[in-house]
């Protein structure tokens, strides 16, 4: 341990019986903490040495209370070398003692076998003024480090044994002090000689003692640096120190374990002015309160208040909680409840029906009202109304509830009203935010009506059916499509489209029952579906007459309006009531049939987890799972279950599966979506995890099933506005699944050229985007074809980050003066027809550029001829173009080196074999070919194709001074 300076041994023994017996007040100390890793949400980056043999590996880890947390491990037990691991610098604000809490484990040396093996660490520290510290400076040994102790584990695991962690304190310091009484800051290092070890987690704080008012008398906030402090008070206001000759400032004793030590005395206290008397209560009651005169003593401020104030008559409530008017000061602080929840409606023509359930939280109290609010204009689908409320009555009242249900009168038709149900208590009023609420929208009279069939035959349907506006006397509604649902008995719905009032549904089975439902949507969203009704196909062989149509669903021989069904995207932006397309598009699963196992990532809206699920007649399987974090706001609620209800519409083998969804949380179990789990990751990382070592027919297959699911995306009329390695998943067998649809959106059908444009501002992916969309925010299926292109790209080079180093801006201008991305940069060479296709998808004119169907056929056919993708381009490496070529190559003149050269070909694992070899210099490996390659240790083909195409570039620029391999 530090030494604490020197002084006689009976000074400090009465120091210390100052501090167990002289105290005239107990005070709490304070801990004021610097350095806390079970708070940390990022990696720690400690430095560690030797640089060229690290053993300290940061990992994530958990905690005994099974939180996530960021750890260090090291096992070197065959190795009495030192192995270091230093802190980032920690300043502090003045001198003190530190405490160092350190939580680790052990293995025990006899289960590891190694002579070399220890079951102890050593502590150190090295004050610095700033964040001066680098790789070799301070150096790495005791002076200049300071020795703290030696430390061993009271608890030691073996294998096949109970894991327990070990918990030590350490003292360092006085530190903090510097010469000529400058501010330091401190470093530890923690050093192994070949133990097995993990750091868990490591708290650095110090103790003060708190700011006080003690006898007439305020002391401030006091950092100990020895035994004991003296710290000076001043009276506090309408007192003083008595006069007299000799008069000294009120003192007391801050003690090295944060407590005061009383040391006043009569001569020094402080005393009443004249003119007021002493007033002792805030002795008594600090941090209590006393609401009554009595002999009765201070009481314990009730739940959710406090109290700073001495002698208070009651407590203040904490922010967000109140006292209601009527409340005794005894009782407890509440707050306003929680939103209602699950507000349910029902429509009859102009009267509705709103139940909802009762609020996740009450706010502590039982005086639990509602009330309802009518928005102040009612949209009509023709004009803007007067305001709602002028004929809207309630039944039995509008506010103060108690029941969870209320009858509305008096709506108009073909009117959109935003109901608000509030959660309200006896302390709403008192908020000074607007009670929590809960708003459902409803549109009276929207409904399609006389669904009927025109004409069948064995494989279609061709069915008309009345606007919501035909059979009434108002104007006619501005419809802009209509949604038809068709199913055959007990088996999923189909969805289709149609611009006008009636339909032909092909494709279908023969001879068999469908039940048919319509719904149409305005301005205000969709309305409900019409009651189900059943047509049937013909038999084989028989068709009834076809009838023609005119948009108003009556006879007219001139002209016939229909739409043939496809099967296409329904946005759920468009319902009124996003958690309608999520009941509609996903399978709602029971929280218990799922085990979250362990966190594999994050997420823009929480952790990503791997588990299983078990449902009940179904096989055990692994599935991914995106968890909602608590605290959301309702929209981000929607959005996270909003890719939950894109995904459930899809069911492709090249589009992730949906699962299912949970969406009514528990304490134990947040909101879920569980998609299947795929076992290699993301593509990127995948590739460049196994850089080299597929064959080129195998990575044109993964480019094929990746634009077979972009080809069933496109004839959605979907776009995806993201595609990249990073959003493709691959599972065991490697087959490559599109995923994420975080920025997905719908195609709006305008003609014959479908698009989607963002608002302003929204991010977007630089590197993959089409420049039509980033310069004008348009998106298509031609946008996605680009990034295809630049996906391909990636493919081929195993995982190369577009453009290196570039930044974005350097990019877009890039695209703006007419440069393509061009030929694969040096890491493989290039198919050339897999080359052209890239250039094609990288077509400044998004017409020019191949659809999805054309690309999955190209891709096909060079399957079929595998022998086409052995021709690639003759110098096998570089760039036509600079637009990928500009990476920050080190110079590699004459006097270049062989390890800056593997290096900038990602290579530099054979810098050792190479030199190994005595291939020392750049003039050494111009005459390297495979056999050379081989014998220095490069096997795998792929890295001896890029070291080979490098070499190459070194050839035929030799006598250039820098060489832009």
């Amino acid at each position: 341990m530090a030494p604490r300076g020197a002084r006689g041994a009976g000074t400090e023994a009465v120091l210390r019986l100052l501090l167990l017996l002289g105290s005239l007040c107990a005070c709490g100390a304070e801990e004021e903490v610097v350095l806390n890793t079970k708070l940390e949400t990022s990696d720690l980056q400690w430095t560690g040495f030797p640089n060229d043999d690290q053993q300290w590996e940061e990992v994530s880890g958990r905690d005994d209370d099974a939180n996530s947390v960021r750890t260090y491990q090291i096992c070197s037990p065959a190795s009495a070398s030192s192995y270091w691991l230093r802190t980032r610098w920690i300043p502090l604000k003045a001198e003190t003692v530190l405490y160092v809490e350190i939580r680790f484990t052990m293995m025990e040396c006899s289960s590891l076998n190694y002579r070399q093996c220890k079951e102890t660490f050593n502590l150190y520290y090295y004050q610095s003024p700033t964040d001066n510290a680098t790789l070799t400076q301070p150096m790495w040994m005791e002076n200049p480090y300071t020795k703290v102790d030696t430390v061993a584990a009271d608890h030691l695991l073996r294998r096949g044994g109970e894991r327990r962690s070990n918990l030590k304190t350490l003292r360092v310091g006085p530190v903090g002090s510097g010469p000529g009484g400058a501010t330091m800051g401190v470093y530890l290092a923690f050093q192994s000689q070949g133990a097995c070890m993990a750091l868990l987690a490591v708290r650095v704080y110090y103790r003060k003692c708190p700011a006080l008012i003690h006898s007439f008398t305020s002391f401030p906030e006091t950092i100990p640096h020895t035994l004991v402090q003296q710290a000076l008070g001043v009276c506090v206001e309408n007192a003083g120190t008595p006069s007299g000759e000799k008069t000294s400032r009120p003192s007391m004793l801050c003690g090295e374990d944060g407590q005061w030590v009383g040391m006043g005395t009569s001569s020094s206290s402080c005393a009443c002015r004249p003119g007021y008397e002493a007033n002792p209560s805030h002795l008594r009651c600090r941090g209590q309160f006393k609401a009554v005169p009595g002999v009765a003593g201070c009481s314990v401020c009730p739940a959710n208040s406090n109290t700073q104030i001495p002698g208070s008559t009651y407590c203040l409530c904490r922010p967000g909680y109140h006292r209601a008017d009527s409340d005794p000061p005894h009782l407890a602080c509440t707050r306003p409840p929680s939103s209602p929840r699950r507000v349910v409606s029902q429509l009859n023509l102009t009267m509705a029906t709103l139940e909802w359930s009762e609020p996740m939280e009450r706010g502590g109290r039982s005086d639990l009202t509602y009330r309802q609010w009518v928005g102040n204009k009612c949209v009509c689908v023709f004009q803007v109304c007067g305001t709602c409320e002028d004929s809207v009555m309630f039944q039995p009242a509008q506010q103060g509830l108690t029941l969870r249900r209320v009858s509305i009168w008096g709506l108009k038709p073909h009117t959109t009203y935003s109901f608000r149900v509030q959660s309200l208590n006896g302390v709403s009023s008192l908020s000074q935010s607007e009670p929590a609420s809960q708003t459902v929208n409803i549109t009276t009279s929207r409904d399609v009506w006389g669904v009927r069939k025109i004409s069948s035959s064995e494989s279609s349907l061709t069915l008309e059916w009345g606007s919501p506006s035909s059979h009434s006397h108002l104007p006619d509604l501005t419809i802009l499509n209509y949604q038809t649902r068709y199913a055959v008995e007990g088996s999923d719905w189909m969805y289709s489209l149609s611009d006008s009032s009636s339909i032909i549904l092909s494709g279908l089975q023969r001879s068999s029952s469908y039940r048919v439902q319509v719904r149409a949507r305005s301005q205000a969203g969709y309305g409900p579906f019409s009651p189900a009704t059943s047509f049937s196909t013909q038999p084989e062989g028989q068709e009834t007459p076809r009838l023609l149509l005119r948009p108003s669903g009556s006879l007219h021989p001139q002209r016939q309006c229909v739409s043939i069904a496809m099967k296409v995207y329904i946005d759920p932006l468009t319902y009124e009531d996003p958690g309608e397309a999520v009941r509609e598009f996903t399978r709602e699963i029971n929280p218990s049939y799922v085990k979250i196992e362990e966190v594999i990532g994050a997420g823009e809206f929480g952790e990503v987890c791997r588990g299983r699920l078990r449902a009940p007649g179904r096989k055990e399987n692994y599935v991914a799972i995106k968890t909602l974090k608590g605290g959301v706001t309702d929209k981000q609620r929607r959005d996270f279950l909003s890719e939950a209800s894109i995904m459930g519409q899809f069911q492709h083998p090249n589009i992730i599966h949906l699962e299912g969804v949970t969406t009514s949380p528990t304490p134990s179990s947040p909101v879920m979506i569980l998609t299947e789990f795929m076992e290699n990751g993301a593509l990127d990382s995948f590739l460049r995890l196994n850089d080299g070592q597929f064959t080129t027919i195998q990575l044109v297959g993964m480019l094929r099933g990746i634009a077979s699911g972009m080809k069933y995306l496109s004839d959605m009329s979907y776009v995806h506005r993201d595609l990249a390695a990073r959003n493709i998943l691959v599972n065991a067998n490697l087959v490559c699944k599109v995923s994420d649809f975080g920025l997905s959106r719908f195609l709006r059908e305008n003609s014959s050229d479908p698009t989607y444009t963002s608002s302003l501002g929204g991010k977007i992916p630089i590197r993959w985007t089409a420049p039509e969309a980033i310069a004008y925010r348009k998106f298509t299926s031609a946008s996605d074809a680009w990034s295809y292109g630049i996906l391909m790209w990636e493919v081929m080079s195993y995982g190369e980050r577009p453009y290196w180093d570039m930044s974005n801006q350097d990019v877009i201008n890039a695209i703006e003066q007419n440069y393509r991305v061009s030929v694969l940069s040096v890491c493989l060479p290039c198919p050339v027809s897999l080359h052209a296709l890239m250039l094609d998808c990288w077509q400044k004119e998004r017409a020019n550029r191949p659809k999805f169907c054309s690309v999955v056929a190209a891709l096909d056919k060079l399957i079929r001829s595998p022998a086409s993708l052995k021709i690639t381009h003759p110098d096998g490496a570089g760039s036509s173009h600079p637009l990928l070529d500009q990476r920050r190559h080190p110079p590699l003149s004459l006097g270049g080196s062989v390890g800056e050269w593997l290096g900038a070909i990602n290579m530099s694992r054979y810098e050792h074999s190479f030199l190994q070899a005595g291939f020392t210099t750049l003039d050494t490996l111009v005459s390297m070919d495979t056999h050379d390659l081989l014998r220095v240790g490069v096997t795998l083909a792929g890295h001896q194709k890029k070291i080979l195409s490098s070499i190459q570039t070194l050839r035929n620029h030799k006598a250039t001074p820098t060489l832009p391999f």
